[in-house]
C-alpha cells in the first residue's frame, strides 16, 4: 500500500534530542541582537516620529507668513519697475502740455496782429 512509501513523523523524542533545554551560544547571541534590532527600530520610529511633528511645526509656522510674504512681493514688484521707463513717460506727457501752452500762445499771439 501508500503507507510503505511515506514517511513517519519526526517523533518528539528526536526532536527534544536535537534542542537541548539551553539553547546554543549561537541561539543566544541571536536573540540578544534580535532584541537589540528591536529596541534600535523603536528607537527609529519614536524619533521619526519627533522629526515628523517638527517638521509639520516648521511648515505652519510659515504658512503663517504666507500674507506678509504676498505683501512684500507686491512691494518688490512696486518698487522693481524701472523708473527710467516711468519717467520718461511722465517727461513725454509733460512735454505735451508744454507744447499745447506754447501752441496757445502762438496762436494767441498770431490773432492778436
Amino acid at each position: 500500500m501508500s503507507s510503505s512509501t511515506t514517511r513517519p513523523p519526526a517523533s518528539s523524542s528526536t526532536t527534544a534530542q536535537q534542542q537541548p533545554a539551553e539553547n546554543s551560544f549561537f541561539e543566544q547571541q541571536r536573540e540578544v541582537l534580535l532584541r537589540e534590532i528591536g529596541v534600535s527600530f523603536e528607537h527609529v520610529l519614536a524619533n521619526i516620529n519627533k522629526l515628523n511633528r517638527a517638521m509639520e511645526g516648521v511648515i505652519a509656522v510659515g504658512n503663517e507668513f504666507s500674507s506678509v510674504e504676498a505683501l512684500w512681493s507686491q512691494f518688490e514688484n512696486v518698487m522693481a519697475k524701472d523708473p527710467d521707463a516711468e519717467g520718461e513717460g511722465q517727461h513725454a506727457e509733460e512735454g505735451d502740455e508744454l507744447r499745447d501752452e506754447e501752441t496757445e500762445i502762438h496762436e494767441g499771439n498770431g490773432r492778436s496782429r
